[in-house]
Parts: structure tokens; C-alpha cells; sequence
């Protein structure tokens, strides 16, 4: 079947998609115990997709069960590195052959451009799997030095049972930087996705099975956060629990983890991460098109979005009018049109809670240059505008807390200290940039900034061979790369006797 080119071309593949909706337990599709589904509501037009299972207590409970037993079986936790390895690389493989149903299930779920989805989020979720299927069977343990009489052991062992609690911005890709480690560590996984976006891990659990991960091992429990990913954080039976999401839901989350069995808790969290354009930026065109992706990809629905633009003030309005017309090419489309830069909001609530962000900007005197209101209200679906104000005061409500909408704050200063000051002063520190053609300043501010990546003249660099975390209250712990493994694995030291 060729590639869909055009929207009509998606719309009729999105017709005939068979689209899961249970939660996924000891390999099977299953109903919530209770039998209770909650609507699934695109936000592309507003329409019901499908009855999705509400998962609760009652089926914590048996997908932990389950994940328990599969783990002390050990037909997965103690299956050889290379057996893993070759599973999670076979997972790949079918994630990438089944990349566009998983696009347009993502795209429907969620709202953002179909094009993206394929080509960001699939192609990195494949990524991801391949890069730590590959790398498992590479990861030594060590040999303490010790004297000849005695033989010191470091080694490491799956954690057990890890509860794993994901976003709607990046569903399937913030499912697979917990799933590949954790899997290929030996673990068995219990997936808790969002409400607002659970198709793709749904989907997923079905492709685990046939890549010939063992029933039980991956478990997927759609619902809400009080009826399933609460009980999940409280379990006395999970021994590791894994979030991206917002600081305030990590925060009670962490006390969960406390007040049951003091499980492992790395929380992924928040951002409002600063983005700082000196006056010697070596381009300025590259540095404004960055600014208004950085802010305005996925439609601003990013923890690392680039939502505080610090720009020096000998340039500031030269480079604002840049960022302007930037942003003003990446209007939101209908997310099946080819090249469509932005997408919908992924419901009603996050809109007009964006909205009301703008408004509050607005009152506190900002000065809104760009965009501003909800468009395509026609359609039934939640568009906003890409959105600039100038002029912000760093005391200014929009400049303080996370929006996770295509708002930008720009914020002049007049000297690097002041552009560190206000940079570093937040209660986040996820992501950062730099622009400027002085390398000695480009360390010195990166070493300076408190924030987890730092990217100099560009915006959102890395990949899988680089740790992914934040700094304060944007969390703890770090996915991706080998630093990730230590998430999910007990480290053991045993000391031998030689001498008898």
C-alpha cells in the first residue's frame, strides 16, 4: 500500500483503521473490571473515536498480579542480554512496519500534524527501541579491586515490577524511553497512558506480543490519573515508578511512592526553559526560525519548549520582527494536510486554559504582536494561533509558569549576567539555548545556566546517546542513553572468600 500524500489520502486510511480500545493484560485485550469506558474525543473536529476502558484499583491490582508472576518466572527478567536485545530490535521492526496506522492514531488521539507524528515520533520510537535493544548486551558489570584473597562483585539486576506514567504531548515516544530500558533491563512494565491520548500504547501492547515479549511482561492500563495511575504510585507490589508530566502531578506522586513502599520515583517534569539570543548570534534568521519552532512545534505542547526568549536589547526589535513573521508562517492546519506546521490543542480544557494564559498576559501589560485567539472553531476541533508578546516583564504571570501552548514571552536584557539572572530564575530547569559566535561565552553561559541540555546555536539537539532530565522542580533521574539504566536496575555488591 503506497504512502498517503494528501489529506483526503489519510482520511480514508483513518476510516478504516481497527482501533483498540481495552486495557491490555496478561497479553490479552481486556474490559476494566468495572466494565466503565470514557469517550475518546479527537481533538482535530471534536468527535467521539471510540469507548476507551477506564481502568481502576481492581485492575491495579491484577496487572500487577500478573507482571509480579511473569517477573519471578523469570521467562523474561532472566532471559540472556542478547535474548532481550533481539526482542526489543524485532519490536522495532514492527513499530516501523505498522508506522503509519501508529501516525494516524496519534494524530487523531492527540492532534498534532500527522507528518510530524510519522516522521518525528514514529522514527524516534523505532529509534529508541533499536538503539537500547543494541545496547543492552554491551552493559558490563564490574569486578571490585580488591586483594587476592578476596573477589569483590558489583552486578546489576531488574528492579521488578515498574509502574510507568506517560503524557498526551508525546505518547508513544515518552512510552518508549521508559519501555525500552526497563524491558531491556528484565523488568515487567505496567503502561499508564494518558486519558487524553491512550491509542498508541494500547496499540503497542499488541506488537510486544508478537516481537515475542512473554505475556504479562507489558502491561497497558488506560484511565484516569485518581482511578488508575494513583493506585499504581501507592501499590505496595510496584517496586519502581516512572513519570513525565507536570511538576504538580510529580510532586503528589513522589509523596505516593513515599507513604506505600518507598518505591523508586523518577519524575520527568515541568519546563520554562529560557532561550538567550546575544546581540553576536552568528545568524539571526536561523536563531528566529529556531525561536518559533522551538515554541510553536507540536503546538507548543513541549516540555522543553523555548517559551522565555531572552534576547539582548541592542537587537531585540530587529529580531522580534523576524520571530514575528517566523511565527507567523506556522498558522495550524487540519493535522492530515501535508506540511501542516501546527496542529489542534489535544482538547477543550488545554485550549481555553492557554486562552485564559493570553488573556492574563494581556492584563498584566504585555504587548501581544502576534496571534492570540482560538481559530478553526468551525471545525468542531482546538486551534489557537501561534502567539507572541513582547515587551514581558520577568515578574509577568506568562513568564513564570508553564503554558504548554504556542505562547512565546520575549524579554529583553542588556548584559550576559542579567540574560543568567533571569534565566536561572525559575523553580524549572529542563532545557535551555544559547546563540552566539563567541565560544568562550558559549561555555561559560552553558556551564552557568542550571538546566538539564543545553543547546548552543540551535534549539532541541541531542539523541539517544545523550541523557534527557531536568534540574529543581523539572524532575529527577534521566532517560535515554546508558545513564537510563540505572532507573530500572538494583545494584548489588557481593564479596567472596578466597582464602578458605
Amino acid at each position: 500500500m503506497s504512502k498517503p500524500q494528501t489529506r483526503a489520502q489519510w482520511e480514508a486510511r483513518a476510516a478504516a483503521l481497527q482501533i483498540r480500545s481495552q486495557a491490555f493484560i496478561d497479553g490479552k485485550y481486556v474490559d476494566a473490571a468495572s466494565g466503565k469506558t470514557f469517550d475518546c474525543i479527537s481533538p482535530i473536529d471534536g468527535r467521539v473515536i471510540c469507548a476507551v476502558a477506564e481502568c481502576e484499583a481492581e485492575d491495579v491490582d491484577r496487572a500487577v498480579a500478573v507482571s509480579r508472576a511473569a517477573f519471578n518466572s523469570g521467562r523474561w527478567s532472566e532471559t540472556s542480554p542478547v535474548h532481550r536485545k533481539r526482542t526489543l530490535i524485532r519490536f522495532a521492526q514492527l513499530i516501523d512496519q505498522h508506522g503509519e496506522e501508529l501516525a494516524l492514531l496519534e494524530s487523531l488521539d492527540m492532534g498534532k500534524p500527522v507528518g510530524d507524528a510519522l516522521v518525528v515520533d514514529v522514527a524516534a520510537t523505532v529509534r529508541c527501541m533499536n538503539w537500547t535493544g543494541e545496547a543492552i548486551d554491551k552493559v558490563y558489570d564490574q569486578v571490585a579491586p580488591t586483594g587476592h584473597h578476596e573477589l569483590g562483585l558489583v552486578t546489576h539486576e531488574p528492579l521488578g515490577v515498574i509502574a510507568a506514567i506517560v503524557p498526551w504531548n508525546f505518547p508513544m515516544l515518552m512510552a518508549a524511553w521508559k519501555l525500552a530500558p526497563a524491558l531491556a533491563m528484565g523488568n515487567s512494565v505496567i503502561l499508564k497512558p494518558s486519558e487524553k491520548s491512550p491509542l498508541t500504547a494500547i496499540r503497542l501492547a499488541e506488537l510486544a506480543i508478537e516481537a515475542g515479549i512473554p505475556p504479562g511482561v507489558f502491561n497497558v492500563l488506560p484511565g484516569f490519573g485518581k482511578g488508575a495511575g494513583e493506585p499504581l504510585a501507592l501499590h505496595m507490589d510496584v517496586d519502581g515508578l516512572v513519570f513525565t508530566g507536570s511538576t504538580a502531578i510529580g510532586k503528589h506522586l513522589m509523596q505516593c511512592a513515599g507513604r506505600s513502599n518507598l518505591k523508586r520515583a523518577y519524575m520527568e517534569c515541568g519546563g520554562k526553559s529560557p532561550n538567550i539570543v546575544f546581540a553576536d548570534a552568528p545568524d539571526l534568521d536561523a536563531a528566529a526560525k529556531a525561536a518559533a519552532s522551538g515554541i510553536f512545534y507540536n503546538q507548543g505542547e513541549v516540555c522543553t519548549a523555548a517559551s522565555r526568549l531572552l534576547v539582548e536589547r541592542s537587537i531585540k526589535d530587529e529580531f522580534m520582527a523576524r520571530v514575528v513573521e517566523a511565527g507567523r508562517q506556522m498558522q495550524p492546519r487540519h493535522p492530515f494536510e501535508p506540511g501542516a506546521p501546527m496542529g489542534a490543542m489535544v482538547d477543550q480544557v488545554q485550549m481555553e486554559r492557554v486562552l485564559g494564559y493570553i488573556g492574563q498576559g494581556s492584563d498584566e501589560g504585555a504587548k501581544l504582536t502576534l496571534g492570540g485567539r482560538r481559530v478553526l472553531a468551525e471545525t468542531g476541533g482546538f486551534y489557537i494561533e501561534p502567539t507572541i508578546f513582547d515587551d514581558v516583564l520577568h515578574t509577568m504571570t506568562i513568564s513564570r509558569e508553564e503554558i504548554f501552548g504556542p505562547v512565546l514571552s520575549a524579554i529583553a536584557f542588556d548584559s550576559e549576567e542579567e540574560a543568567l539572572r533571569i534565566a536561572n530564575d525559575s523553580p524549572y530547569g529542563l532545557a535551555a539555548g544559547v546563540w552566539t559566535q563567541n565560544l568562550s561565552r558559549a561555555h561559560r553561559v552553558a556551564r552557568k545556566l542550571r538546566a538539564g541540555s543545553v543547546w548552543v546555536n540551535y534549539w532541541d539537539g541531542g539523541d539517544m546517546t545523550a541523557p534527557f532530565g531536568g534540574y529543581k522542580q523539572s524532575g529527577n533521574g534521566r532517560d535515554k542513553s546508558l545513564h537510563a539504566f540505572s532507573k530500572y536496575t538494583e545494584t548489588k555488591a557481593t564479596w567472596i572468600n578466597l582464602s578458605g
